[in-house]
């Protein structure tokens, strides 16, 4: 089996569903595009196991995007940062904690650098970056660990580095503007923000997604015969979460079993989430 590296913990990451996801991929397509790429959990899947060369990313989260940008072309200068901002947290006279809380003000002064954006995502609380109504980052840090320790972090970013770097481009541009450039032999995984989780006093991302004006990017792409996956909210238990894509888009609708629900732990509860993938129709399986 392939082991497949991973930067840093990512709340929404479909690092453990990449292998069930990638089963759904035609058996040869031009590029793999990921219009609301993250992490690229999946692309980074993709090009170990050597089912594509040649990538797109997206994202409309500049620091994320930006740290994945570094990651690729320029790994020992990304984990040369991560490694001196880590390292400050242990010095005398410094409570881990509250520089944490340092860290991210200074990642709200909206300067995009990538060693403390990857500094943040190793400390915050679940891997989950949440944004107030200001567009700041609000989260709490995780208490209980310190980040992951650099040599991790180096062995990991120097393999997606070599599987990555000369193969991928990445944007950061509304996600239409990236699918109005893609053409039929292109194989599109879309990952977008979920309904649930996409407003309020806490949000899980930078910007949500009117759900109308997603269901006609999809229909366009439909008209236009392009290839497309899409996971898009789910359940737990019979708790369902945001409204379900249109039958008219001819859709395959399958529920992946993602494990516990993180949520229902912490509120002492048992409760396993389900993800809904969605595929093309010259991509359903009977």
């Amino acid at each position: 089996m392939v082991k497949i590296p991973h930067l840093v913990q990512y709340q929404g990451s479909k690092r453990n569903l990449a292998n069930v996801i990638s089963g759904y991929f035609p058996n040869h397509f031009d590029r793999l595009i990921e219009p609301f790429s993250g992490t690229a959990a999946v692309s980074i899947y993709a090009a170990a196991n050597r089912l594509c060369d040649k990538f797109i990313f997206n994202d409309i989260n500049k620091p994320i995007i930006d740290m994945m940008k570094e990651c690729i072309n320029d790994p020992n200068n990304l984990v040369n940062g991560y490694t001196e901002i880590w390292n400050r947290q242990f010095f005398d006279g410094e409570n881990n904690i509250d520089y944490y809380y340092k860290m991210r003000e200074k990642f709200n002064e909206k300067k995009s650098i990538p060693a403390l954006t990857l500094f943040i995502l190793a400390r915050v609380a679940k891997g989950a970056i949440r944004y107030n109504s200001r567009g700041e980052m609000n989260q709490i840090c995780d208490k209980r660990r310190y980040g992951t320790k650099p040599e991790t972090i180096r062995k990991n970013a120097r393999e997606i580095s070599e599987l990555l770097k000369g193969k991928a481009s990445l944007f950061c541009n509304d996600y239409r503007d990236i699918l109005s450039d893609v053409h039929e032999g292109d194989l599109i995984y879309m990952d977008p923000p979920y309904q649930g989780v996409s407003n309020g006093l806490s949000s899980r991302y930078i910007q949500n997604l009117p759900f109308d004006e997603f269901v006609s990017s999809l229909q366009v792409l439909n008209d236009k015969n392009i290839n497309f996956i899409v996971s898009y909210d789910g359940q737990t238990n019979d708790k369902t979460f945001g409204k379900i894509l249109p039958e008219s888009l001819g859709l395959q609708h399958i529920l992946l079993n993602a494990g516990r629900s993180s949520q229902a732990t912490l509120n002492g509860k048992e409760a396993i989430t389900y993800e809904s993938l969605y595929v093309s129709k010259n991509l359903r399986r009977n």
